[in-house]
């Protein structure tokens, strides 16, 4: 695609996200040339991120909204609600129908998975929420911070959205583009720990995280029992 082609990204907005599953590949994909995004929204209210303070408002609300080239569901705490809405599931189903690329970053995999989006997909998600994927009919794929499967694209965890979103910087507008995105953020990753992928991380770090996280894991299971039933109900 020339730069010259315009390009409409549309990012779903809904309460309890983490910020940067979302703000990441915003600030990415908002440098592209002749991009515009859109934070696009079932309600006109502002959304408070899952870690409080923070709010966004959308730009538009799904009944109003263009056709998309690309669209992006973020993740954090709010998926679970998502998950459930069935306006937002019905906007993403629709939409992705003409989207030349549907995507998603963190636990936003499991809201696309269950709008059944993902079924037959290469994918992946958080860590702790990668096995979930199954459940919906997606492959998870594990070690891997972005997986490009045809026209759906997913990124793993939080920080793996900056990955994903410049991975799609360079199918959009060409390698040389995404490299000066990356420049232009300094992007050159160099944690004062090696504790980020649990394949690396303390065994007994990674047991304590999966311990702390067993309600929201619990929490997680109900969910995706009805997800996938409704899922199921719709043939």
């Amino acid at each position: 695609m020339s730069d010259e082609t315009p390009l409409r990204v549309g990012f779903a907005l809904f309460p309890d996200q983490t910020h940067l599953d979302l703000a990441g590949p915003w600030e990415v994909l908002t440098r592209l040339p002749g991009c515009e995004c859109l934070l696009i929204s079932t309600l006109p209210e502002a959304a408070r991120s899952g870690s409080g303070g923070l709010t966004l408002l959308p730009t538009t609300l799904w009944a109003a909204c263009p056709p998309l080239d690309l669209l992006c569901v973020p993740g954090g705490p709010g998926h679970l609600a998502a998950m459930e809405d069935p306006l937002l599931l019905d906007a993403l189903r629709q939409h992705a129908a003409s989207c030349r690329y549907v995507t998603a970053v963190c636990t936003g995999a499991l809201v696309l998975a269950a709008a059944g989006l993902l079924a037959g997909y290469r994918a992946t998600t958080h860590w702790m929420s990668l096995d979930r994927l199954a459940r919906f009919g997606a492959e998870p794929v594990a070690g891997a911070r972005v997986v490009h499967d045809r026209d759906r694209i997913t990124g793993a965890g939080v920080t793996a959205g900056i990955d994903f979103a410049l991975t799609l910087a360079a199918l959009l507008r060409g390698e040389d583009v995404a490299r000066r995105i990356q420049l232009q953020l300094e992007y050159c990753p160099a944690p004062p720990f090696d504790d980020g992928d649990p394949s690396r991380a303390d065994p007994a770090l990674v047991a304590r995280a999966r311990e702390l996280g067993a309600p929201y894991r619990a929490r997680m299971d109900e969910v995706d029992a009805r997800a996938a039933a409704r899922l199921a109900s719709r043939g």
